[in-house]
């Protein structure tokens, strides 16, 4: 049996654990479906020490994508366990990325267009521009939103095959559900087979929101799972064909997923300009994730982000800080959101051939970022510059 296989079996029977106790689940797209029958891991530890086992035996120059995700298996599941890991040193055995962060020159640079962008449309800056903005963004009943949802995604689905090249078959359930969780959309799937639920505690609903979220979690990710699916249904691909979110991948899907608007529907003006406004917010996410993990104080934090982001409220910022510093899955995952978004938004500033380049590979396989940055090689460093500079471009092609 290929280490590939074995290491699949590993996390089947861990997937199975957790979602048996009632945990979060380690599997959340399954490219290559099975009907047999998956006896649950016993214990953690016993998972734990199956992956040190297949660790052992793996050549990274051999197969590097398996070692890759063993790398990310046994960093995830040692802090589950336990272990707290130095901040950087965790994000870079999970998400595959550094965890420098952006200058503050260029946060603010990303404020001034996002800020700018609010003001062409009439909204200003300030504790009500959230409240201000979903208004002009077009009130929706939550009993419409998925209608709404796939009306978009009808929409748009031409425009993301033509731009990924994918044909992929894709079958689309969408779920309410009513949970205390940081959540507001999840989307997870088997095959062509996809999931999307809607926290109904936790999403609002407006017209922008339903084309926004059409092209994040149906074209955006569902296609793309769909569209890894498909291919290892045809050929015995040589990557971990199980997607877990504490994984390398998720840079990948979450960068395009919140960038892709940019490149399918760039003449929607709330829309981008949504976009523009979340990856601002998503960079001082960033540096709250990246201080609450270096030693800085709540009081700092909590300071921080109200200077940056005045219409947030105290729960969000308690929430954000909350996710970031003491969850295990989450002190990895939710570092993919601003490190995956800035990096593709700015990517629409480059060439179209590299775009295209970029967008077709993503559908065929789930790029690291390592695999993202050789195919652009002089953009910027994935996860912040090494160096505190004004610009987001790192030195790494300098030598």
């Amino acid at each position: 049996m290929k280490l590939r296989d074995e290491l699949e079996l590993v996390l089947r029977a861990w997937h199975a654990y957790e979602v048996n106790r009632g945990t979060p689940a380690v599997i959340d797209f399954d490219c290559h479906p099975t009907t047999e029958t998956i006896e649950p891991a016993t214990s953690r530890l016993q998972v734990y020490e199956h992956l040190q086992a297949l660790s052992e035996r793996a050549d990274e120059a051999e197969t590097p994508h398996v070692s890759a995700r063993l790398t990310a298996d046994l960093a995830y599941l040692g802090s589950l366990l336990g272990e707290c890991p130095p901040f950087a040193d965790y994000i870079r055995a999970t998400q595959g990325c550094g965890a420098a962060g952006w200058s503050d020159e260029y946060v603010r640079e990303r404020g001034e267009i996002a800020r700018s962008g609010l003001a062409d449309v009439g909204i200003g800056w300030g504790p009500d521009t959230d409240k201000e903005f979903r208004v002009l963004e077009g009130h929706m009943e939550t009993a419409d939103a998925p209608d709404a949802i796939r009306a978009a995604a009808d929409t748009y689905e031409k425009a993301v095959r033509r731009a990924t090249g994918s044909d992929a078959p894709l079958n689309l359930t969408i779920e309410t559900a009513d949970v205390d969780a940081y959540w507001a959309y999840w989307l997870d799937g088997v095959g062509a087979d996809v999931r999307l639920r809607l926290n109904l505690r936790q999403a609002t609903f407006t017209e922008v929101a339903a084309r926004q979220f059409a092209l994040h979690e149906v074209l955006g990710h569902g296609l793309q799972g769909a569209s890894w699916s498909a291919r290892c249904a045809s050929e015995d691909v040589p990557w971990v064909r199980l997607m877990s979110v504490h994984a390398n991948q998720q840079v990948l899907l979450e960068g395009l997923a919140q960038a892709l608007p940019l490149f399918i529907a760039p003449d929607d003006q709330l829309l981008i300009t949504r976009v523009r406004l979340d990856h601002y917010t998503q960079l001082v996410r960033g540096e709250l994730h990246l201080a609450i993990n270096t030693g800085s104080s709540v009081d700092d934090c909590a300071r921080h982000a109200r200077e940056r982001v005045p219409y947030w409220t105290d729960a969000q910022i308690s929430d954000f800080l909350t996710d970031r510093g003491s969850n295990p899955q989450l002190r990895s995952y939710l570092w993919s959101y601003p490190a995956g978004i800035d990096w593709f938004t700015n990517l629409t500033d480059t060439e179209s051939a590299r775009t295209e380049k970029i967008l077709r590979s993503a559908y065929l396989e789930p790029s690291s970022p390592r695999d993202l940055m050789k195919i652009w090689e002089s953009g910027p460093e994935i996860g912040g510059a090494r160096r505190a500079e004004s610009s987001p471009y790192s030195s790494r092609d300098e030598g």
